[in-house]
């Protein structure tokens, strides 16, 4: 069922924006809304009534871990430069208390990180207990630009597929929803926000010449994606394909999975360990 703070979602948005192990990127189309009747009015204002919804039930999961809760949430955010990722921590995760949040951004490793597994430098950065975590960007880095610029041999490639489907299932065990995204964004769209980013000084520092080269290469990483997402999508840590032409609907869209996901973790304030009309009194006492 959809979050009972939205009012246009039709479907759940964990059915509808779900990838199976056949997914074909090419046939999805980055600017429909898949699950949601509204606009983009509709869509600011389900976000804004989302956002005290979410921050209620991040509340609740960061006080249950004082009782011993093992319940936590990953969010993976994944997705071509400019696709998104910077906004929907900003708009999203960013509306709930900062305390209850563990943000982690994996860049290329440093040389430490490279003479450890490619999974060493993930493991230290998993949220704990009572935290929604976020990945912007993520151990899929290494399978995807891994394999695009044949960084590793096809052998290691592979092993690693194997690999993140373990450490995934051993997080899922602990008591950790994964949520893994992938902003589907369109190469058109990509254009034009990054022309943006040139014509605007204000914007120069999210542009990097690399992000040129990435996008040579469009093609190829979205058949990494591709093969990526079918060989790691399962029960525990499916992977969601969220259209991302539209700004609005992406931000949404992932405001409804993480409450979708919170709303069945169903979290509960944890019951007072004090005598709560003894200290009314007490407090009483103090107030003239």
């Amino acid at each position: 069922m959809p979050a009972k703070s939205q009012v246009k979602w039709t479907a759940d948005a964990r059915t509808s924006l779900r990838a199976g192990a056949d997914v074909v990127l090419a046939n999805g189309d980055p600017r429909s809304t898949p699950g949601y009747a509204g606009d983009k009015r509709d869509g600011q204002a389900d976000l804004r009534a989302g956002l005290n919804h979410l921050a209620d039930l991040q509340e609740r999961l960061y006080a249950a871990r004082t009782e011993g809760s093992g319940d936590g949430v990953l969010l993976v955010l994944q997705g071509m430069d400019s696709a998104g990722k910077g906004g929907i921590v900003r708009h999203v995760v960013g509306g709930v208390d900062p305390q209850g949040v563990e943000l982690a951004s994996f860049q290329a490793p440093t040389a430490e990180e490279r003479a450890h597994d490619f999974l060493w430098r993930v493991e230290k950065r998993v949220p704990r207990p009572g935290y929604i975590g976020v990945f912007d960007r993520s151990h899929y880095e290494d399978v995807l630009v891994g394999l695009v610029r044949q960084l590793a041999p096809p052998e290691e490639i592979e092993r690693r597929y194997g690999a993140i489907v373990d450490f995934e299932r051993r997080l899922a065990d602990r008591g950790t929803r994964i949520v893994k995204v992938f902003l589907h964004l369109s190469y058109d769209e990509q254009g034009e926000r990054l022309s943006e980013r040139l014509e605007r000084p204000e914007k120069h520092w999210k542009y990097a010449p690399s992000d040129v080269d990435a996008r040579r290469r469009w093609a190829p990483y979205q058949d990494a994606y591709q093969v990526a997402i079918r060989r790691t999508s399962t029960d525990v840590a499916p992977w969601y394909v969220v259209p991302a032409d539209r700004k609005w609907f992406a931000r949404l869209a992932v405001q409804e999975l993480l409450l979708e996901t919170l709303e069945d973790i169903a979290p509960t304030w944890p019951p007072a360990r004090f005598d709560v009309a003894h200290e009314k009194a007490r407090l009483a006492e103090t107030m003239g």
